[in-house]
């Protein structure tokens, strides 16, 4: 989805007025590749400032602070940098960042929850600079954690590196999710399957879909000039998920802890590059 948008000013602060339209994204083998060095560049920008609003905002995640504030700091940061939360608004979001508590997987709602000690939460950021999405989360640790969270945390920001280091240009999508789950079957956790790594560019989200599980398929080519994320959810327990009746929260069957760690990347012709 694309976005034009006008910022307005009111007293010091800017006031965005949003256009949306859809783009054309076909579905299928066709996954875009850039080769204009522009476009790398305004890509590389828009990656380092999605980590930047990471970086931002760890000293606010602690105990007594409501996930409701975190988006307003994440959202104020973000706009006080002339970019967009690439979130609000998309198809109903109604927050500019996804806050995921606990045994919320993934799309959790900043809300009125209030932090508190042993909590694990994942922070994911989204931003539009320029027309063009740097895409990334991180999980965050409140007060003292059980050993068991510290080592799901560990464990899943080692299944996205594990996923990076299986990115070859000329080889498969398919090596992504084959050696995620590699790595998570001696760990005795579980990835989760309903959702996974996506496209990226001047769009937010398009082909193709990264599994972060062995699919039995090598996939598409890996080619260079593509753009996508990879962003393994791994659980405690079971792999299955359970939608929110709010359409947008997803948890854990089973009730048990899950984690997520997630990069933007590109791929040249000699390897991988971390955007965010």
């Amino acid at each position: 989805m694309g976005l034009f948008f006008h910022l307005l000013y009111a007293g010091q602060f800017p006031i965005i007025k949003y256009e949306w339209y859809y783009m054309n994204i076909k579905m299928g083998n066709d996954i875009k590749v850039f080769n204009d060095e522009k476009v790398i560049i305004k890509m590389r920008s828009a990656g380092k400032l999605a980590k930047k609003v990471l970086d931002y905002i760890e000293e606010y995640v602690k105990e007594g602070v409501t996930t409701d504030k975190l988006n307003d700091v994440c959202h104020n940061f973000i706009i006080n940098n002339s970019a967009i939360p690439a979130p609000l608004h998309y198809n109903g979001f109604p927050k500019s960042v996804c806050t995921s508590v606990n045994e919320v997987i993934c799309h959790g709602i900043p809300g009125d929850y209030v932090l508190k000690s042993g909590d694990i939460l994942n922070i994911d950021v989204t931003v539009i600079l320029d027309g063009w999405y740097g895409d990334t989360s991180r999980m965050f640790k409140v007060g003292k954690c059980t050993k068991l969270a510290d080592n799901l945390i560990e464990v899943t920001k080692r299944a996205l590196y594990v996923g990076i280091d299986a990115v070859k240009p000329y080889g498969y999508f398919g090596d992504i999710g084959k050696a995620i789950q590699q790595y998570i079957e001696t760990t005795g956790y579980s990835i989760v399957r309903d959702y996974g790594g996506h496209g990226i560019g001047n769009y937010f989200h398009g082909e193709p879909f990264v599994a972060h599980y062995d699919t039995g398929s090598r996939g598409p080519q890996i080619l260079p000039g593509m753009f996508f994320t990879i962003e393994p959810m791994i659980n405690v327990g079971k792999f299955k998920t359970k939608l929110l009746k709010d359409n947008w929260t997803v948890v854990t069957v089973d009730k048990s802890l899950s984690a997520q760690f997630e990069h933007t990347i590109f791929v040249n012709e000699n390897g991988v590059e971390i955007l965010t």
